[in-house]
């Protein structure tokens, strides 16, 4: 019988740099891609920095890893991760790890997990460094899944709070779809989503307050869209000259002094 499971993933938090908040989130979202079969938290859960995890924890199955912290300025629990995550990637029973912190120093394990062929999930806060966002396959701004963000996304007639303004996307799409091959300038928008999460692995509509990259694209007003029951293409348009732009006078020329 052919196994039917869906992906299997280890989620590593790291609890310096995560706040509890997102947890319901975190996990609705990996729902979308993979199972969450391995759930650990890292920290110094001693002290009353971390306290605030102490409710999260149990409800969400989370296993809590107590790392004390025996030398000031050395982080035992980034190691602790690290050294976990390369044992479980080992046991070959994982499709994939969800790497939650902002922190830059999780790049090269982010690289190195792919080397091997594991598909790796970012989680982190938007001031997350681009080495870190960009050795992922995705990255999702946990922005995006705190309570407030959820509670907008299931209401339809609601926007989505927006991290940065719709027509920063622009440049972003017209690069995916310049590297697409087309006579026409046409292409499906399934096509330039797929292209997006290799070119940009951080690129999410929710960050510019709408839910579906369809929705986006039209909000922009940059692009021409074309839609045949639940097929859409899309199109550049072409750049407008600025009509503010004065227009050119004549060149001026220099009188030559006559000789006396």
């Amino acid at each position: 019988m052919a196994d039917d499971r869906l992906p299997r993933f280890a989620v590593l938090i790291d609890a310096d740099n995560t706040s509890p908040r997102i947890v319901a989130g975190l996990f609705e979202e990996i729902a979308k891609f993979g199972e969450a079969s391995v759930r650990r938290i890292y920290g110094d859960f001693s002290g009353q920095r971390l306290k605030s995890w102490a409710d999260i924890l149990p409800r969400y199955a989370i296993d809590p890893y107590q790392q004390f912290a025996y030398t000031t300025g050395k982080n035992a629990s980034d190691i602790a991760l690290v050294i976990d995550a390369m044992d479980l990637l080992h046991s070959g029973r994982f499709n994939g790890f969800c790497l939650v912190s902002s922190d830059s120093d999780f790049t090269r394990l982010a690289s190195r997990l792919r080397e091997e062929g594991a598909d790796v999930y970012g989680f982190g806060e938007r001031k997350t460094p681009e080495s870190f966002r960009q050795a992922c396959r995705r990255f999702i701004y946990t922005e995006n899944l705190l309570p407030e963000a959820l509670a907008s996304a299931s209401d339809e007639g609601s926007p989505v709070k927006a991290l940065q303004a719709p027509g920063t996307a622009v440049p972003v799409l017209n690069k995916a779809i310049a590297e697409m091959e087309t006579e026409d300038g046409w292409v499906s928008l399934r096509a330039v989503g797929q292209r997006l999460a290799n070119i940009a692995s951080d690129f999410d509509p929710r960050t510019y307050g709408y839910r579906k990259l369809s929705d986006l694209v039209r909000n922009t007003e940059a692009f021409d869209v074309d839609q045949e029951g639940r097929a859409m293409r899309i199109r550049a348009r072409p750049v407008q000259p600025s009509s503010t732009a004065k227009p050119t006078t004549g060149t001026r020329r220099s009188r030559k002094r006559k000789s006396a």
